[in-house]
């Protein structure tokens, strides 16, 4: 399951990967989840495709501080960060069109509007 678009998340990688600027995207799964199976290739087609962004793996089997700091009740679990803001979840499998579409999206955001947004619902935020 290690392809060479992906990035293993361990609790030792996670905050350098976050904090890198730029969009990062994590797909938490374990080996014994079913559609985390099937939706490994997609997650794995989608870094070929989007090269500018990182792409990060997360064996909740493993890192199970992980998916617990992130709140993951269901896996797989797909998260969007651009900039260290996270701009997307969503349980489940995304289609390969969707998950382009998403990244696409996050690629075109204006991140100054989306902080100042996030101050704004969020005062402690900053």
């Amino acid at each position: 399951m290690n392809a060479a678009n992906t990035v293993q998340i361990t609790t030792q990688n996670l905050t350098k990967t976050l904090e890198a600027p730029g969009i990062v995207v994590l797909d938490f799964w374990a080996p014994w989840c079913g559609p985390c199976r099937a939706f490994a290739p997609i997650f794995e087609a989608a870094a070929g495709r989007h090269r500018d962004a990182t792409f990060g793996k997360v064996n909740t089997q493993e890192q199970p501080e992980l998916a617990s700091a992130f709140g993951v009740q269901a896996i797989p679990t797909v998260m969007v960060f651009r900039d260290s803001v996270l701009l997307f979840e969503q349980p489940g499998m995304l289609p390969p069109a969707a998950l382009d579409k998403l990244l696409d999206q996050v690629r075109t955001l204006d991140m100054d509007a989306v902080r100042k947004k996030s101050a704004e619902h969020d005062p402690q935020a900053n």
